[in-house]
């Protein structure tokens, strides 16, 4: 407690020589400077001291309060000093406040702070604009699977897994190659080889995310997607990762990885593999070669110094590099007219394919008559030109099961009209069976005869349900 007569002395007297010199106001009466740094507390340039055990009055320093107090505040602090009853938390209850509330938005800012800077490793970890790339393949290869009406929710789901896979694979990548990343100019900024966050950290956050998104494909899909899901991990990060410094095969199995998450997005949507679902997928085969092919002419002296073996370190002229990229351009000609036959696309696409592809063979040709940065790089763009516009020609284009029955069951050139009408009578049994099963009672057959592989019998007879 505060001693009643030393404290009314010691007032007394300050009130006195504050009269007399006009009451020039202490610079530092109640400011409790304290700054969070976000890890501990740390004292400010002066702070406010209470003696209670020897009834001294604190010293309060001339240069410690910035923004003076008015008249009245102090009047009213002084009076509140006199009085015995008044408390240090009753003096500095309004400062201390106003520093509690400073002290709350530094804090904040210091945590978003740290958000702000995980997550951007968390980005840099994941190459997130990859990652992003592999899920609009993975969602074109769902949307292509769906067939007929598109499940959004699904959709969503398989987008979400696809991502958490896909940056668990590349931040396992950039785990295994620190060192390597280290030696490179174009990767030594990444948030391991700059020591913006630990080794631990890393692989924690890569694991926790695979096995994330692998799960929810196998408890949201079903285990064939799980499957891929995971075989793509296992590939990028456990195969593919290891080659780069072994072998120049590692360009190809790459490759393979990329063709997976379109097919991953189709069982996804259909639950099975097919023939038509490995159209997307095996362009997405073709087209990785002539754009790593590209990316690693230019980059082949980084690539040295980091320790990767690619086929343009042991191919000093560019010659093999050229020509493996010219000839996978040339396997993604046909690939358009396989969409359009096999039903997944209309006619359409096939012509605006062969365009797309002709002009990015172009690039190609141009770099393997030229083999030059500047060709490399022009082939490059086109490279990534091609990818966006082919998958989203696919799309507009796709055709559902609707629409493949219309086509089914349109008479054509060569058929007669006869064999078109047996067909619309066939589909509008079918289409009355799919509706509802009651009331609908099969026909049996009067003769017992097939189209196949006797052409020459005639078609069956069925007998009136109702005689």
């Amino acid at each position: 407690m505060w001693r009643r007569n030393s404290l009314s002395s010691k007032l007394l007297y300050l009130s006195n020589r504050n009269h007399n010199h006009n009451f020039q106001y202490p610079d530092s009466l109640l400011r409790s400077a304290v700054i969070f740094n976000g890890y501990g507390v740390r004292a400010g340039v002066s702070q406010t001291q209470l003696h209670s055990s020897s009834g001294e009055f604190p010293v309060y320093s001339s240069n410690s309060l910035k923004s003076g107090l008015h008249k009245s505040d102090a009047t009213r602090a002084l009076r509140l000093l006199s009085s015995s009853s008044a408390t240090a938390a009753d003096v500095v209850g309004p400062s201390v406040a106003a520093t509690a509330t400073t002290a709350t938005l530094i804090k904040a800012g210091d945590v978003a702070e740290v958000v702000r800077h995980y997550g951007r490793c968390y980005w840099e970890l994941s190459k997130a604009r990859l990652s992003m790339l592999v899920v609009a393949t993975s969602g074109a290869g769902f949307v292509l699977g769906s067939g007929g009406a598109i499940d959004i929710a699904g959709l969503c789901l398989t987008c979400t897994a696809t991502m958490m896979v896909a940056a668990s694979a590349n931040s396992l990548n950039q785990v295994f190659e620190i060192k390597n990343d280290a030696k490179m100019k174009r990767t030594a900024r990444r948030p391991l080889p700059s020591g913006r966050i630990s080794l631990p950290h890393a692989t924690m956050w890569a694991t926790t995310i695979g096995v994330t998104g692998t799960a929810l494909l196998a408890c949201k899909a079903n285990m064939l997607t799980a499957g891929l899901a995971a075989s793509t991990l296992g590939l990028y990060a456990f195969v593919y990762t290891p080659l780069k410094q072994i072998h120049p095969v590692n360009t190809w199995v790459g490759a393979v990885v990329g063709a997976i998450p379109p097919l991953l997005g189709w069982t996804a949507a259909a639950g099975h593999v097919s023939l038509d679902a490995m159209i997307l997928p095996a362009a997405l085969y073709f087209w990785q070669l002539p754009h790593f092919m590209a990316l690693a002419y230019l980059c082949r002296n980084d690539y040295a110094t980091g320790g990767f073996k690619m086929i343009s370190l042991a191919d000093p002229s560019g010659w093999k590099t050229s020509w493996v990229s010219l000839r996978n351009c040339l396997y993604l000609l046909p690939l358009g007219y396989l969409a359009y036959d096999s039903g997944v696309t209309s006619g359409w696409f096939c012509l605006e394919s062969t365009l797309l592809t002709l002009f990015m063979t172009a690039g190609a040709v141009m770099f393997v008559r030229d083999r030059t940065a500047k060709n490399a790089r022009r082939m490059f763009h086109g490279s990534l030109l091609y990818l966006p516009i082919f998958m989203s020609g696919m799309l507009f284009h796709r055709v559902t099961e609707n629409q493949q029955t219309l086509t089914a069951t349109t008479p054509g050139l060569f058929t007669s009209e006869t064999q078109a009408q047996h067909g619309e009578d066939d589909q509008h049994i079918v289409m009355q069976r799919k509706g509802s099963s009651i009331g609908i009672q099969s026909r049996a057959p009067v003769a017992y005869a097939s189209i196949a592989p006797f052409p020459f019998l005639p078609v069956p007879i069925y007998a009136d349900s109702e005689l």
